[in-house]
């Protein structure tokens, strides 16, 4: 049987689905060897993205924010569009978008 690490918190399968969906698009926007002209905002983009999973309560805004940009800067991508499509999935699993509220004066 294979083992599992115990550590004696539970971990929130959303922020492990995110986790896992982000790391499936970054290798394959690695292996992806066609140029592409905002590749680099997608990496960062990917990478807050794995950031704010490991942080365990990431703001659903901002989640959607990098989603949208990781999006944009692929563009129709038909090779990406599989693992995109499963992280916009894993995003959608932390609930609608909720903007910041400005201070109470």
């Amino acid at each position: 049987m294979g083992q599992r690490r115990v550590t004696g918190e539970a971990v929130d399968p959303r922020v492990a689905g995110l986790r896992s969906a982000v790391s499936r698009l970054r290798r394959e926007l690695a292996g992806h060897r066609v140029d592409l002209v905002d590749r680099e905002i997608a990496e960062d983009e990917l990478a807050a993205l794995d950031a704010m999973a490991v942080s365990g309560a990431p703001e659903v805004w901002r989640l959607r924010r990098s989603l949208l940009l990781v999006a944009g800067s692929l563009g129709s991508v038909s090779a990406l569009s599989e693992a995109l499509t499963g992280v916009r999935h894993a995003v959608e699993l932390f609930g609608p978008a909720v903007p910041p509220q400005p201070p109470a004066p």
